[in-house]
């Protein structure tokens, strides 16, 4: 069972946060009043992951973000964003943290989004040795547009990573969630040409389109394709794919603090917090990821020890 710390002031927030997560039976909770609190929590028992509220007293969430990230650097963070609090929110995903969620959805995104950080934060124990002493690698795939698949490469992505020695476990954990927004972008809005717009209206017209169209052409037989470019200096994504395209320049500026509370704008300011470089293609169906590797070092194998 994970272990998750819940940091908020408002005790009615922590409860509400709380049972929401303890009622799918995967998590155990523990709570801290505010980033002073939660440090010392983690001092004593570490958790899986911190769930946190940005407005607190003491210290701040920003603050308790850069402290993690210096002292217990493999804990990913989740923010609980505010209205007010958007601007902070945004410089906290630059500083570390690892993803976000509106305090007014948590009803609908709390638990997927808790979920889906705790299973990318995991790493793959057993790996050859041999990966270690990898020096650069460039990969080709093609894939159908199954969402599965896609989560499988993302965390055979962040493993080869790993095995390079190249970036901080949580560096790697936010290229992962960088990447698999990316790719589900291809997915739903490119290949099944499925509009963002329908997210923001709050139904469920989304999803429904977007397993009807999996099923009948041409949506269903379009491809997502996807080059992987690993050296000492950079780790470069290119993804494509098959839709008619879109004008990149009429794609607002995710890091706007009036986006961060729009479902459409999530992936976006995801992808541009978490990685150097983001960059479309002129017809809008292809977009490029780069990461560069810190003064192109390697890590010292002490630092991927977990994996053999």
């Amino acid at each position: 069972m994970q272990t998750v710390l819940v940091v908020d002031d408002s005790q009615v927030d922590r409860r509400l946060v709380g049972g929401l997560l303890q009622r799918t039976g995967e998590f155990q909770i523990v709570y801290a009043e505010n980033g002073v609190d939660a440090l010392n929590r983690i001092e004593l028992d570490v958790p899986d992951i911190v769930l946190t509220d940005l407005h607190m007293p003491e210290m701040n969430g920003l603050d308790l973000v850069q402290a993690i990230r210096v002292e217990y650097p493999l804990i990913p963070v989740i923010l609980m964003t505010a209205q007010g609090s958007e601007e902070l929110a945004v410089e906290a995903l630059r500083m570390g943290a690892a993803s976000y969620v509106p305090k007014r959805r948590l009803g609908d995104d709390l638990v997927k989004t808790v979920t889906h950080v705790v299973e990318a934060s995991q790493v793959d124990r057993g790996q050859a040795r041999l990966l270690n002493r990898v020096v650069a690698t460039e990969t080709t795939y093609a894939l159908p547009n199954d969402v599965g698949l896609i989560q499988f490469l993302v965390r055979q992505i962040r493993d080869t990573l790993a095995n390079m020695r190249y970036f901080q476990d949580n560096d790697r954990l936010r290229i992962g969630i960088a990447l698999e927004e990316a790719l589900l972008n291809s997915v739903y809005h490119g290949n099944l040409e499925v509009s963002s717009d329908l997210r923001d209206e709050g139904t469920t017209a989304y999803e429904e389109l977007a397993r009807e169209r999996m099923n009948v052409g041409p949506y269903r037989d379009r491809l997502i394709h996807i080059g992987v470019k690993l050296t000492p200096d950079l780790a470069r994504f290119e993804i494509r794919d098959e839709g008619p395209g879109f004008d990149p320049s009429s794609i607002p500026n995710p890091t706007d603090p009036e986006f961060l509370e729009r479902p459409s704008g999530r992936g976006m300011l995801l992808m541009r917090s978490f990685m150097d470089e983001l960059t479309y293609n002129e017809a809008g169906n292809q977009v490029t990821l780069v990461k560069n590797v810190p003064c192109g070092d390697r890590l010292p194998e002490t630092e991927t020890a977990g994996v053999e």
